[in-house]
């Protein structure tokens, strides 16, 4: 994997808690660096968007079926 820097992020402060992040709580999200206060918020993240894509996949999967 890459390694994720804290200036490439393309935010300052935690989506979750609005603390600043960290050097040690990066994730890449669609292509850009987010970051997170903590290891905890980013694992949240990364949680709740492989489900949210993996729904969007499903809804997409059923309706070029539906076709």
């Amino acid at each position: 994997m890459t390694d994720l820097k804290i200036e490439d992020a393309i935010n300052d402060t935690c989506p979750w808690s609005g603390k600043p992040v960290s050097a040690d709580s990066l994730t890449m999200y669609r292509g850009k660096v987010v970051g997170f206060c903590n290891t905890g918020c980013r694992d949240k993240f990364e949680q709740a968007t492989s489900r949210f894509d993996s729904q969007m996949e499903r809804l997409r999967s059923f309706e070029s079926a539906a076709e």
